[in-house]
């Protein structure tokens, strides 16, 4: 087996002292345990794979993207893997553990500073700039608007859930970024039980959840969370088939992480925590009795400095709440 066919087929666990606390089981779908520890390994293995087939990434091309920093984890792993050269442009405000693992797995990382999309020096922009300059040397990935991201999900997510629950299944809760895990595991869950709830949870910062209330984007605040929320409507969040959409304070995903880290030793990072912290809630309002998915989409080991790190959290006037 090599490390690309390693990517997929994760478990899905409960977590224990949740599932008890709401009479509903919440389980979590291990896209931690991926190579590169996190759920885009998936969208970075299809993306790049269609990309060869249809003759768009080619030998001696450079692949190049712009990522919050787990999607340039995933595309280093798999080009490198493949014998290609990669370049991530990053925010420079990111977990820093993520750069480190950008580099660690060798692909080149540039920093930038973190700007309003609307602004050309804005990460994406950048990478996008990169590739056009020089399309014969570069291919970029781009991972809002490529669909092989969401199908990754379409063909592989969906189905693995179906089958880990007997299809017994009656919530999906997910955040979004670039919509890929929300949307192709949303599509496929739906055309297999149409009356299946899909819930967006959103950060403060992010605008998804009013578009989706309201149809424009309007946002406040901020929020710890890294690679998620968005204030606009890309291609593969098209996809998604969403029935609800709420955003959560920070505070609500700090205190969910230190729970299940004190009662059950389970380990998630930011976004993670904002899916089961918004999977509980869920739970508490369904009365009982269902099943419910969300995403351990990378692990805390990645969010050390941050989430697990009180001094940081103390500037963000966030308190660790232990119960």
């Amino acid at each position: 087996m090599s490390i690309l066919e390693a990517i997929g087929n994760t478990p899905l666990i409960e977590i224990p002292s949740l599932s008890k606390l709401s009479g509903s089981r919440i389980l979590l779908k291990c896209e931690n345990l991926n190579p590169g520890g996190s759920v885009k390994d998936r969208a970075a293995r299809h993306m790049i794979l269609n990309a060869i087939s249809e003759g768009k990434l080619k030998e001696g091309m450079t692949i190049v993207e712009g990522t919050a920093g787990n999607t340039g984890i995933g595309l280093a792993i798999v080009g490198r893997a493949l014998g290609f050269k990669v370049q991530i442009v990053m925010p420079n405000n990111q977990a820093k553990e993520k750069e480190r693992l950008i580099e660690f797995y060798g692909a080149d990382l540039i920093t930038v500073p973190p700007c309003p999309f609307a602004d050309e020096n804005h990460f994406y922009h950048t990478a996008r700039r990169m590739a056009e300059k020089d399309p014969e040397k570069y291919f970029w990935v781009n991972q809002f608007e490529n669909l092989n991201n969401q199908l990754a999900h379409y063909e592989t997510t969906g189905p693995e859930i179906w089958a880990q629950t007997g299809g017994q299944v009656d919530y999906l809760v997910s955040t979004a970024g670039s919509g890929g895990t929300i949307g192709g595991t949303s599509k496929f869950l739906k055309e297999k039980k149409s009356d299946l709830k899909v819930i967006l949870v959103d950060p403060e910062g992010s605008g998804l959840a009013h578009y989706f209330k309201h149809g424009e984007f309007k946002s406040s605040g901020s929020s710890i969370t890294e690679g998620v929320g968005i204030m606009r409507v890309v291609a593969n969040f098209k996809e998604a088939r969403v029935d609800d959409a709420f955003t959560l304070k920070d505070q609500e995903l700090v205190d969910i992480a230190y729970y299940v880290k004190e009662h059950d030793n389970i380990i998630l990072g930011a976004s993670a925590a904002l899916n089961v912290a918004a999977a509980f809630q869920i739970a508490k309002q369904s009365g009982g009795g269902k099943t419910i998915v969300t995403f351990w989409c990378d692990g805390g080991e990645r969010n050390a400095s941050k989430l697990y790190n009180p001094e940081f959290l103390k500037t963000k006037n966030l308190m660790i709440k232990l119960k």
